[in-house]
């Protein structure tokens, strides 16, 4: 009897387990703003660089500056790959490094 309530236990607590890992945390603006940031920054082109981050509603805002227009494309290719970001709007300046060009 005390073996069958065991496993009965057991076997609850197993489907709850299950049932608990399956269930995906929910992605917020903070998650979505530091997973933007990290992989930003791990990136050897646009890893160096300064850009501001902002996030609402799954909505990437890049500000910042950068020399060369791949950059800049860059930088928003790698802030559309972020699970949970919906959109990006990529204010990033291009800024000549001679002034006056």
């Amino acid at each position: 009897m005390i073996n069958k309530i065991c496993i009965a236990l057991l076997a609850l607590f197993l489907v709850q387990a299950v049932a608990l890992a399956k269930e995906p945390l929910p992605i917020t603006d903070d998650s979505i703003s530091d997973q933007v940031r990290v992989k930003l920054a791990g990136d050897q082109l646009v890893g160096v660089l300064n850009f501001q981050v902002t996030v609402k509603s799954g909505v990437v805002t890049l500000g910042g500056a950068v020399e060369q227009k791949s950059l800049k494309a860059r930088a928003e290719k790698i802030a559309k790959k972020v699970k949970g970001v919906k959109s990006v709007v990529n204010n990033i300046e291009i800024k000549s490094r001679i002034p006056g060009r």
